[in-house]
């Protein structure tokens, strides 16, 4: 006998059978049990959900001589014939290839006429929204008031394209993806049917590929059984020529590190490898959004299913980075998908990873808006109209020839408080915080703050924090420092940044003030000293 495919060999024959979608099968055992057969059904949803194999099982209970609870005997002449073929009392149509007025007039025809052994004349139309608008309207009347005998089920995976005279005169069911877990629980149960080893990690993964389509999952388990009778992660991989999950996070940590050069290192070597960069950039992409809803939601596990260890992995990374900074590689990464299939492949996702490893080369609106909004995080800004101002009255009091005064810059300036009211700033300090870089993600430690403590969190206000090596600077009112003496608020403040950053830090102030004293003068704050000192009165705003 012919070798069947696992789709075809373990497609289900009965209503208890069907994975993943109790809404239709319930349904439908409650009404064939009750004698209410409906004359036109309409199935929708993703393709491998379903909805041909209800409809075959639905042809046969509607038709069963001994009906079980809803579901077909599958053992009288009838359900037999069905499934032999010998009962040609239900007919299935192939709209994509049957789509004209003559084919649907034909049917019409034919249904006028009485079953030959069953009780209804059942046909199901597949993918019947390839059906022109004449077929259409040649079939709007015989679907409104068929002949008793006859049923139809049609079914479609774009239910939008159907006209609404359609879809007013069936009973609708609407197919919903199947979830991993569900689809992961079948292939070890075919695996099992078919004495072959396969581990959860390799099933979920399986499932997670076929994106709720069973039967996806059958067709790549059948290529896995293929290659080999013990099917793991490794196998599953390597035939459905996905990337390892270790490269999807390292890919990620370059981005987070602006790691160009690793980042091109690990294309290269999958690209090397055959590796489908298409499908590797879908991948990361996919690889974000987990992080995206990882860093959004307190659940973010119903949404998506990996493994704990991965998911443990996940979470670091997540906290590990910003929410900007995912969003905007997701962004980059969808415009680069769209760009491959015009373009280079390889091309377009070295230069997505070398934008995103080098934000200043991203010249788009959101990244200037992210660079400006940075700035404005670190100093506040002097408005064009002050600068204009003492640039004028530095040239009526002659400080500084015309030719060599500056350009109006962008850069923000501020007025240092003097370096006697601050603490003294020993050389360790100093070297801290000569070489501390600021924190942007500080506003969500303070989210996360006002979690534990309002009060906490308010004594913060306006505070802003800076890294330097293993310490967090944090620069803030006195009332914040306080707070911090006390053993238990500094614990939550540390917990708080390890939710964000996922690393323990060390805290201590921030005094900018006393550490750049040495520091290069800012060419703007210049100017701003020495109109002062020549007595012209500046507004800073």
């Amino acid at each position: 006998m012919a070798y069947q495919v696992l789709y075809r060999k373990y497609r289900p024959q009965s209503f208890k059978d069907v994975v993943g979608q109790p809404q239709v099968t319930l349904t439908l055992q409650n009404e064939l049990q009750a004698g209410r057969v409906s004359h036109a059904y309409l199935f929708t949803g993703s393709r491998g959900t379903g909805k041909t194999t209800c409809a075959r099982i639905l042809s046969k209970a509607v038709n069963c001589l001994d009906l079980q609870n809803g579901d077909p005997c599958l053992q009288c002449e009838i359900c037999k014939g069905i499934e032999n073929g010998s009962v040609m009392d239900v007919v299935e149509i192939d709209a994509a290839s049957n789509n004209g007025v003559d084919s649907i007039r034909s049917l019409i025809e034919e249904a006028s006429f009485t079953p030959s052994k069953a009780k209804y004349r059942v046909y199901i139309i597949d993918e019947v929204h390839m059906l022109s608008d004449s077929a259409f309207n040649a079939l709007l009347k015989t679907l409104e008031e068929p002949p008793e005998h006859v049923v139809f089920i049609l079914g479609t995976t774009e239910v939008h394209r159907l006209l609404p005279t359609i879809l007013s005169r069936c009973q609708r069911f609407d197919f919903k993806r199947i979830t991993p877990i569900e689809i992961a629980e079948r292939l070890k149960y075919v695996c099992e049917c078919e004495n072959v080893e396969i581990e959860d990690d390799a099933a979920l993964l399986i499932a997670t590929i076929a994106d709720g389509g069973m039967r996806d999952a059958l067709s790549i388990l059948d290529q896995c059984i293929g290659r080999s009778r013990k099917v793991t992660n490794e196998v599953v991989r390597d035939t459905a020529g996905i990337v390892g999950r270790d490269h999807l996070f390292n890919l990620c940590d370059s981005i987070k590190d602006k790691d160009s050069t690793k980042a091109l290192e690990i294309i290269n070597e999958l690209y090397s490898n055959s590796k489908d960069m298409m499908k590797l950039c879908s991948e990361v992409s996919d690889h974000l959004r987990k992080l995206m809803l990882i860093k959004t939601m307190k659940k973010p596990e119903v949404l998506f299913t990996v493994p704990q260890d991965e998911m443990v992995k996940l979470n670091a990374q997540a906290m590990s980075m910003g929410l900007a900074e995912i969003i905007n590689a997701m962004d980059l990464m969808r415009d680069c998908l769209d760009k491959m299939r015009f373009a280079n492949q390889r091309i377009e996702l070295e230069m997505a990873f070398v934008r995103l490893c080098a934000p200043e080369m991203d010249t788009s609106m959101d990244a200037i808006l992210r660079r400006i909004e940075a700035l404005e995080k670190n100093r506040p800004l002097v408005t064009e109209n002050a600068v204009t101002e003492i640039k004028e009255k530095v040239k009526e009091e002659g400080l500084m020839p015309k030719e060599t005064l500056p350009e109006k810059k962008e850069e923000p300036i501020t007025e240092e408080s003097p370096v006697s009211a601050a603490p003294a700033v020993s050389d360790k300090e100093r070297s801290l915080i000569e070489k501390a870089v600021p924190f942007n993600e500080w506003p969500e430690v303070l989210n996360k703050i006002k979690e534990y403590s309002r009060a906490t969190a308010s004594a913060f206000h306006n505070s802003s924090a800076y890294v330097s090596g293993d310490y967090m600077l944090i620069e803030g009112s006195d009332l914040a420092f306080e707070l911090l003496r006390k053993g238990s608020n500094k614990d939550k403040v540390r917990e708080a940044i390890f939710s964000v950053t996922g690393r323990n830090f060390r805290l201590g102030p921030y005094r900018a003030a006393k550490a750049q004293a040495k520091e290069e003068e800012n060419p703007i704050d210049a100017l701003v000293r020495k109109a002062k000192d020549a007595g012209i009165t500046v507004t800073e705003h």
